[in-house]
């Protein structure tokens, strides 16, 4: 379920102040889609997505969502249909990450029972164990942790619309890059409307379909996919947020399941080192990856010395990017192991796929199809 929402000629003028902070901007933002606002601070990006939902009530123009004009509609009614996720997560400290998560279901009259199990159902999607994580406080989550169950309380009464204010600026990077990761595979599926707002054009170029990039009083400068904008700014301001590079940035916009994976030699990591040592000589290769029981990717064993494995360094799956390949790579000092949606191992992305990506045209890629 996903609704269009469109921003006509839509104005904001503060009492007292010449200058608009939002002049007049026009924006179609398709059903299913990641649009991403993203500007230097002060340039209204935030004022516009408050606007979508009337926490700022635009002074001119008109927002439809799904053809509707939302100042026809209740405040309250449409805000508790449309998901808001902001940046620390915005969480109540005094309730526990259930009733949190509970909030929005619960001001719709769910009854009690619908809303445990949906509760541990949002849990379960943003990659929270329930019975672990339900009973606690925001106090006793990490950042990360926070923005996950943020992302599920906007999530739980399934609005067609979600909005999004720089919900993961306030983390560390290695965080952000994995809460990045876990929005996209979460879209891959629920194929939401999402108005997302960042001031980081990678975070844009990583996330969304389509940039729309602000200038001031939110003056859209160029409305794209990230293909198009990296490959020509329509300006000069356009060309300073995209930055040098624009040819590695390309790798933000191709993913994993674009390439051609390669297989490693796999065995147990309950099989003594012998027989692992036994498998490598017998086949040529160097080094295999260890598995566990459900067949996620624990350790690296290498030939000369299978009886001391390395840890997997950290894994990509199909959805991520070939930057995130490629960084994996270079963490690994080889192949970057590609898992499934059970962790499981799938497959190796090699450093020549990713470097063949980059020089073929998008959709020409060998495993496009897989």
């Amino acid at each position: 379920m996903a609704a269009e929402i469109e921003l006509v000629e839509v104005t904001k003028r503060y009492p007292g102040v010449a200058a608009p902070a939002v002049d007049a901007v026009s924006l179609t933002i398709r059903a299913g889609e990641v649009v991403v606002l993203v500007g230097p601070s002060g340039c209204g990006k935030t004022t516009t997505l408050r606007m979508i939902n009337r926490l700022i009530e635009p002074t001119s123009g008109r927002i439809t969502l799904d053809g509707r004009d939302t100042s026809s509609l209740d405040p309250d009614r449409l805000r508790r249909g449309i998901g808001y996720a902001i940046q620390q997560a915005g969480l109540f400290p005094h309730l526990t990450v259930g009733q949190n998560v509970a909030t929005v279901p619960g001001l719709l009259g769910w009854d009690r029972s619908r809303i445990a199990d949906r509760v541990d159902e949002m849990l379960e999607l943003v990659g929270l164990e329930p019975a672990e994580f339900r009973d606690r406080h925001p106090r006793q989550l990490s950042g990360g942790q926070q923005q996950r169950v943020g992302v599920a309380r906007a999530l739980a009464a399934d609005p067609p619309v979600l909005l999004m204010d720089e919900p993961f600026g306030a983390v560390d990077p290695i965080t952000r890059g994995n809460l990045q990761e876990e929005l996209l595979r979460l879209q891959a599926g629920l194929r939401k409307t999402i108005v997302f707002v960042t001031h980081d054009f990678d975070e844009a170029v990583r996330l969304g379909d389509r940039i729309a990039v602000f200038g001031p009083r939110s003056r859209v400068l160029q409305y794209d996919t990230p293909e198009a904008i990296l490959a020509d700014p329509a300006d000069d301001t356009v060309a300073g947020f995209v930055g040098a590079g624009a040819s590695l940035k390309q790798l933000r916009l191709r993913k994993v399941r674009e390439v051609e994976l390669g297989r490693a030699v796999t065995a147990r990591v309950t099989d003594e080192p012998g027989e692992v040592g036994r498998l490598l000589a017998g086949c040529g290769h160097e080094r295999a990856l260890l598995l566990d029981a459900h067949d996620r990717p624990v350790a690296w064993a290498d030939v000369r010395r299978p009886g001391r494995p390395r840890p997997v360094g950290g894994a990509v799956t199909r959805e991520s990017s070939l930057q995130d390949a490629l960084e994996a790579i270079l963490t690994e000092g080889g192949p970057a192991v590609v898992t499934g949606e059970r962790g499981e191992y799938v497959g190796l992305v090699e450093v020549d796929a990713v470097i063949g990506a980059v020089r073929k045209p998008r959709g020409d890629q060998a495993g496009s199809a897989s």
